[in-house]
C-alpha cells in the first residue's frame, strides 16, 4: 500500500511538473526544446497522411453506400466483430419492382416483356455494384481503416511520449539552471547542482531514446504510402472492371430493345436517345480508339446478294427525322460514310431494313452512314 501510495505521489509530482512546464512555455517564460527540421518535416507528412487517409476513407465510404443509417448499422457490426448482412443493393430492388410489374400488367404485352428485359439488366447491375463494394471494401476501405486503427494509434502514443520527454528535459534544464543561480550566491547549494546535472542527463538519454523511436516510425510513413498506392491501383481496377461490366450489360439491354422497337414502333428511329460510351483506357490514344464502338461496314446495309445502297437515291422520310449531337470525332471508311467531328450537329434518320447499329446523317449538302454509338440523339 505504501509503495502504491508513493508511486501516484510521484506520478502527480511528475504530471504537475510537466503541466507547469507548458504553461511557462506557452507564456513565453521557459525555454523549449525545438526539433530539428527534418524531424518536424516528418511530423507534418505525418499529420497529412493522416487527415487525407481521414477524408478518403470516408467519401470512398459515401461513394459504396450512400445510405448514412446502412453506413452506421455496417459501422456498428465491425465493432461488435459481427459480420455485416447482405443488402439488396438498389438496382436488384429495381429489378424486383419491375418484374413484379410485368407479372401483375401482363408479361406478354410489349410493355410487360419490356420490363422483364429491363429488370433482368437491373439485375445484373445489382449484381455487379455487389461484387464492386465488396471488392472495394476489401482491398481499399480496409488497409485506410488499419493504418488508422493501427500504425496511427501507435504513432500518436509515442508522439506524446515524446512529448512528455520533452518537458521532462527542459523541466531538468530549469531546474539546473535555478540551482547554478542559487549555487552563485551560496556554497550550500553543490548537492543541489550535482542531483539537477543528473537529472538532465537522465532526462536528455530519455529524450533522444524516445526521439529515435519516434523518428522510425514517422519515416515508416514512407511505407504507407507505397502500400496505399497499391490499393489504390487495386480500387481503380475494380472500379474499372465494374463500370465495364455495366456498360456491357447495358449495351446488351439497348440491343433488345432496339430490335423490339422496331417492330413496335414501325417508322421510328432503332437505338436510343442516349449516348454510350466508348471503353475507357489507361495505356494510349491508339489503345483507346481500338476500344471504340465500331459499326459494321458498308456491305452489312444491304441484304446478301444485293447491290448496296445508293446515298444519292436516299431521301429523308417525311417524319422521322431528329436531330443528333456527335459525341466523337469519326472518320469515314468509304465514300458510303460521313465523316463526324465531336459536337457538331447534324440531322439524322433510319431507313427500313437498315443495320440497328447505324442511321443516315446529313450535314449541309453532305449525306451518308453515321455509326449510332457515336451520336447522342435529342428530342
Amino acid at each position: 500500500m505504501d509503495f502504491n501510495m508513493k508511486k501516484l505521489a510521484s506520478d502527480a509530482g511528475i504530471f504537475f511538473t510537466r503541466a507547469v512546464q507548458f504553461t511557462e512555455e506557452k507564456f513565453g517564460q521557459a525555454e523549449k526544446t525545438e526539433l530539428d527540421a527534418h524531424f518536424e518535416s516528418l511530423l507534418a507528412r505525418a499529420d497529412s497522411t493522416k487527415n487525407w487517409t481521414e477524408k478518403i476513407l470516408r467519401q470512398t465510404e459515401v461513394l459504396l453506400q450512400p445510405n448514412p443509417s446502412a453506413r452506421v448499422e455496417e459501422f456498428l457490426y465491425e465493432k461488435l466483430d459481427r459480420k455485416v448482412p447482405s443488402r439488396v443493393t438498389n438496382g436488384e430492388l429495381l429489378a424486383q419492382y419491375m418484374a413484379e410489374a410485368a407479372s401483375e400488367l401482363g408479361p406478354t404485352t410489349p410493355y410487360g416483356k419490356t420490363l422483364i428485359k429491363v429488370a433482368e439488366a437491373e439485375k445484373r447491375l445489382g449484381a455487379a455494384e455487389r461484387d464492386f463494394i465488396h471488392t472495394a471494401s476489401i482491398n481499399f476501405l480496409t488497409p485506410l481503416r488499419n493504418f488508422l486503427e493501427g500504425d496511427w494509434k501507435t504513432i500518436s502514443k509515442e508522439r506524446r511520449l515524446l512529448q512528455n520527454r520533452r518537458l521532462d528535459l527542459d523541466a531538468s534544464k530549469a531546474r539546473l539552471k535555478k540551482a547554478k543561480a542559487a549555487e552563485a550566491k551560496a556554497t550550500l547549494w553543490n548537492d543541489e547542482v550535482d542531483k539537477a546535472e543528473q537529472e538532465l542527463r537522465v532526462a536528455q538519454t530519455e529524450f533522444d531514446r524516445q526521439a529515435e523511436v519516434t523518428r522510425l516510425l514517422l519515416e515508416g510513413i514512407s511505407s504507407t504510402h507505397v502500400n496505399h498506392l497499391r490499393c489504390l491501383h487495386e480500387f481503380v481496377e475494380s472500379q474499372t472492371t465494374y463500370y465495364a461490366q455495366c456498360y456491357r450489360h447495358m449495351l446488351d439491354l439497348q440491343k433488345q430493345l432496339g430490335s423490339s422497337q422496331g417492330a413496335i414502333f414501325p417508322g421510328t428511329f432503332v437505338g436510343t436517345t442516349e449516348p454510350t460510351s466508348p471503353t475507357l483506357s489507361s495505356t494510349s490514344p491508339t489503345t483507346a480508339a481500338a476500344t471504340m464502338p465500331m459499326g459494321p461496314s458498308m456491305a452489312d446495309l444491304a441484304p446478301p446478294g444485293e447491290a448496296a445502297l445508293r446515298l444519292e437515291e436516299v431521301a429523308p422520310p417525311a417524319s422521322g427525322t431528329r436531330k443528333a449531337r456527335v459525341l466523337y470525332d469519326y472518320e469515314a471508311a468509304d465514300s458510303s460514310e460521313l465523316a463526324l467531328l465531336a459536337d457538331e450537329l447534324i440531322t439524322v434518320y433510319s431507313l427500313p431494313g437498315m443495320d440497328p447499329d447505324w442511321l443516315i446523317g446529313e450535314r449541309g449538302n453532305k449525306k451518308g452512314k453515321v455509326p449510332v454509338t457515336y451520336l447522342e440523339l435529342l428530342s
